[in-house]
């Protein structure tokens, strides 16, 4: 049976880079997917899938069930683009000035919809069912995934498996951590309220720029200083804005930046520390601010008998040419909030283009996948669903 699904999957590649560069060519942004989603409607209707429209938002669910009982398995792929220039030159350049698919969304639609096409055809011979949830919204806080599992999409699921095409790691790598693998996406907004007035005359105003850039160092110091140094922890500041004339000092000025972390407890020591920072800083200057925190996605930790599960899967597909624990990544994914839910893991499935040596990374104007990876990611996704109903036949025996 197992072999029955790798030659579907070999067979439908060409249509799963069709998928890939149609997508690729008609992106959309977090929340506006309204296209896409009818496009992903469309396809499993096409093949007489069962599927969802508008769940949480944009989201869809898909099921396949097949003949004979056995678990509910789950595997999510996530559409949404971003809001980059396509710089690329390619036949499948973004159509859409300003939005590109510069993370490999469209590859995870690509690879989703046509293993469900293959387990679709193998109905009356596979076991259990097979749910597939295509996510909105993974880009952009408050994201996709929370709001299509309070609106069911896990209702019934036993386990969940998910994939990111990688394109900073070569093809035929499939890399896999057990606990932590990506860090909670946390963002700060802090205005400085200062008093403006005339470049010549500094000392009739509270520079809000001088505080401001103070500040900056100052953040610094709760990693640096404040946080155990074996602690993962990032504190940014990524825009700095007090736009004005040559010659006035600023009123105001506007830091904007992101914290990552994968415990909660120093996630809440640095909120907690930010304040006391911003706070002192200002105090000094007699200047006034305006602090807000937005708790973003929490940190990706997979489960690890899942993730045991999901390795002896990788070894067994043919393009699978190293498997590797991750590295503790710093971005962030909402598809920690299925992992909250239900068992499950999250892996990368490399795919830096081919003659490559340096690819772009994620989110550049110029980031491109190897659509070889699709196939892989398919295969492996696909082998962890088929094998992962067999489970569910041992434990019945076992019961007996």
């Amino acid at each position: 049976m197992l072999e029955t699904l790798m030659s579907k999957l070999e067979v439908n590649w060409n249509e799963m880079v069709e998928i890939r560069q149609y997508l690729h060519q008609n992106p959309e942004l977090s929340f506006k997917e309204y296209e896409t989603a009818q496009y992903i409607a469309n396809y499993y209707k096409e093949i007489g899938v069962e599927v969802k429209h508008g769940v949480g938002g944009n989201g869809l669910v898909a099921t396949v069930k097949g003949s004979k009982p056995g678990y509910t398995v789950a595997l999510r792929a996530d559409f949404d683009a971003l809001p980059i220039q396509d710089e690329k030159d390619v036949p499948y350049k973004s159509k859409v000035p300003g939005v590109m698919h510069a993370c490999g969304h469209d590859g995870h639609t690509a690879t989703l919809l046509v293993l469900a096409k293959a387990l679709k055809e193998m109905e009356h011979e596979i076991e259990g069912t097979y749910v597939f949830i295509h996510q909105h919204a993974e880009e952009y806080a408050p994201g996709g995934a929370k709001p299509m599992i309070e609106a069911g999409c896990l209702d019934g699921v036993d386990v969940i498996f998910g994939t990111h095409l990688w394109a900073q790691e070569p093809l035929g790598k499939i890399q896999y951590r057990t606990g932590p693998l990506m860090a909670a996406a946390d963002r700060f907004e802090i205005v400085i309220k200062g008093k403006g007035g005339h470049g010549a005359q500094p000392h009739l105003t509270k520079d809000s720029i001088v505080v401001a850039s103070q500040l900056v160092t100052n953040l610094q110091q709760i990693t640096s200083r404040r946080i155990n140094p074996i602690t993962p922890a990032v504190v940014t500041v990524g825009s700095f804005v007090a736009d004005n004339a040559f010659n006035v000092i600023a009123d105001s000025a506007k830091l904007i930046g992101t914290v990552r972390t994968f415990s909660e407890d120093v996630r809440d020591f640095i909120i907690e520390e930010m304040e006391k920072v911003i706070k002192g800083t200002c105090l000094s200057a007699g200047c006034d601010y305006k602090y807000t925190y937005h708790k973003g996605y929490p940190a990706v930790i997979n489960h690890e008998e899942e993730t045991q599960f999901l390795i002896h899967c990788a070894k067994e597909i043919n393009e699978v040419t190293e498997i590797e624990e991750s590295e503790l990544q710093m971005g962030g994914e909402d598809f920690s909030y299925y992992l909250q839910k239900v068992k499950g893991t999250f892996f990368f499935t490399g795919a830096a283009p081919d003659g490559v040596t340096h690819p772009y990374p994620h989110h550049h104007p110029k980031f491109d996948i190897n659509e070889k990876a699709m196939l892989i990611a398919a295969k492996t996704l696909g082998t962890a669903s088929l094998r992962y109903q067999q489970k569910y036949s041992e434990e019945r025996t076992l019961q007996k």
